[in-house]
């Protein structure tokens, strides 16, 4: 949870690097959270006409686009790769699987030019 937190808390910050472990600790909450936001909006039955989403969760991702964003550009980062890396996705086919490959690749040692290594930062 620690990790969710600290994402929050650099909400809008685009420099500096993200470690895996924040990252995907990061995916995880959100995803359990926008899934209870989803079951939330069923349950009180405010979906929008015939989709499965209503208010709660179309608020919880509008809140959440800016600091998934930017701690995905800090992943990035981490790996010595610009943010702009991202637009990789949009190529059919290959690249979305290529950003998932950026994202699980171990970041690089030591400081970049984007930054201290954040494994060092913690210890």
């Amino acid at each position: 949870m620690n990790w969710y937190l600290k994402v929050l808390q650099q909400y809008a910050d685009f420099n500096g690097r993200a470690r895996r472990k924040e990252y995907w600790m990061f995916v995880l909450f959100n995803l359990s959270f926008s899934t209870i936001a989803l079951y939330l909006d069923n349950f009180l039955e405010i979906t929008i006409d015939d989709y499965a989403y209503g208010p709660l969760y179309g608020l919880y991702v509008l809140v959440l686009l800016i600091p998934g964003l930017a701690v995905l550009v800090r992943r990035l980062h981490d790996i010595g790769k610009s943010g702009w890396m991202l637009l990789v996705a949009f190529i059919p086919f290959i690249g979305p699987f290529w950003v998932l490959i950026l994202l699980v690749t171990e970041g690089n040692a030591g400081e970049n030019q984007y930054g201290q290594d954040p494994i060092e930062e913690t210890i």
